[in-house]
């Protein structure tokens, strides 16, 4: 699936890296502890949190994820954009609540939602 097709299924928009929107993904993760993303998550694409802060860009990036999807409408401060550009990390934000996206993904068809 699309990284332009995932900001369409969660009604998001795309705060930066629009350009990377094309990149083809296969599973997401969900959670607002990075602690666990790092122990326990493996080849997902996307990282779909709640958490704001410049820690989600480092840990999606250390762990080759190519989007991160906030939830409820938490949005994304110049720091987290400036990082997240810098390695070409796509940035959704949507109102959804993390549980529904989560859903609404794993319908869709991604593999994995954790």
């Amino acid at each position: 699936m699309q990284i332009k097709e995932i900001a369409k299924i969660l009604k998001g928009r795309i705060i930066c890296c629009e350009e990377y929107a094309d990149a083809e993904v296969y599973s997401a993760c969900g959670s607002d502890m990075m602690s666990d993303v790092l122990a326990y998550v493996k080849d997902q694409g996307i990282l779909v949190t709640g958490l704001c802060n410049p820690q989600v860009v480092r840990t999606a990036e250390m762990m080759d994820m190519k989007c991160i999807v906030l939830v409820r409408g938490k949005q994304a401060d110049e720091i987290m954009v400036s990082l997240a550009k810098g390695h070409n990390i796509v940035i959704i934000c949507t109102e959804e609540r993390m549980f529904d996206a989560c859903g609404k993904l794993y319908v869709a068809g991604l593999n994995k939602v954790i």
